[in-house]
């Protein structure tokens, strides 16, 4: 009996090391695959992500409404026409863009739908403050206006928030 202890309590813990050994072999190689998985995988969505950054940088850029009434306004255009097709514009571009945010934080992306609607809101007062059949001009001016005497523009913060989560990125 005691033979068979002096040969199995060696035996045992030779298999218990050895399990212990190919045990942590195992992981470190589960982890070595996953982190080169990780690494394919942010080197292919990377780019992609940089690409809905900057649509979205260009969204807000283009509907700043001094950049907005100028590629919306002709010459025989009503008030109510230039609301209208702003409103049109607005939500076209934003529209345009909603798949964006499967690749932006939800707080940029809150960040983006709130500057989308306060410029409906600006053009919606702007507008109310007009006579629908008065020249387009005077709604424009007066966008532009309102726009430009706020200090910081809900797009400019947006556009902030989206420079810093782009540097955060790289």
């Amino acid at each position: 009996m005691e033979t068979i202890l002096y040969i199995t309590i060696p035996a045992l813990l030779v298999l218990l090391t050895a399990y212990l050994l190919i045990d942590k072999l195992l992981k470190n190689d589960e982890r070595r695959r996953n982190f080169e998985l990780r690494k394919n995988n942010l080197s292919q969505v990377t780019p992609v992500r940089l690409r809905a950054y900057e649509r979205l940088a260009l969204l807000l850029e283009r509907t700043m409404p001094n950049t907005l009434v100028l590629n919306v306004v002709k010459p025989d255009m009503t008030c109510f026409d230039l609301q209208r097709e702003l409103l049109s514009t607005v939500r076209q571009e934003f529209g345009h863009n909603a798949s964006q945010q499967i690749y932006v934080s939800a707080r940029l992306w809150e960040a983006v739908k709130a500057t989308q609607e306060s410029l409906l809101r600006l053009i919606n007062m702007c507008a109310s403050k007009c006579p629908p059949d008065a020249k387009a001009s005077a709604l424009a001016e007066m966008i532009v206006q309102v726009y430009s005497s706020s200090e910081q523009t809900p797009s400019e913060t947006t556009l902030g928030m989206l420079k810093k989560e782009v540097q955060l990125l790289m």
